[in-house]
C-alpha cells in the first residue's frame, strides 16, 4: 500500500489527514454519524467524511484535497 504524507487511504477513498484532524476538532465528535448524514435531519445533510480527497489527473497520479487543497503525487 502506498504511504503518503498528506493522505491516507481508509480502505473507501483517499483521506486528508489536515481536514480530517480540523473536522474533529470543530465537530467534537458530539452528534452521531447518522444525524450527520440521515436525510431527515434537513434539505443539506452533511457528510460524516468531508476530508475526502479527489484524483486531480485522468492518470490518477496526484490527489488534492478540494477543502485545503493540498496535493500529493502518488507516485
Amino acid at each position: 500500500m502506498i504511504e503518503l504524507q498528506n493522505f491516507y487511504n481508509a480502505g473507501f477513498g483517499w483521506v486528508c489527514r489536515r481536514c480530517e484532524a480540523a473536522l474533529q476538532k470543530e465537530d467534537g465528535e458530539a452528534r452521531a454519524r447518522l444525524l450527520r448524514e440521515g436525510e431527515a435531519e434537513g434539505k443539506n445533510p452533511r457528510l460524516s467524511q468531508t476530508a475526502l480527497a479527489r484524483w486531480a489527473d485522468a492518470d490518477r497520479r496526484t490527489l488534492v484535497c478540494p477543502r485545503c487543497g493540498a496535493s500529493e503525487k502518488t507516485e
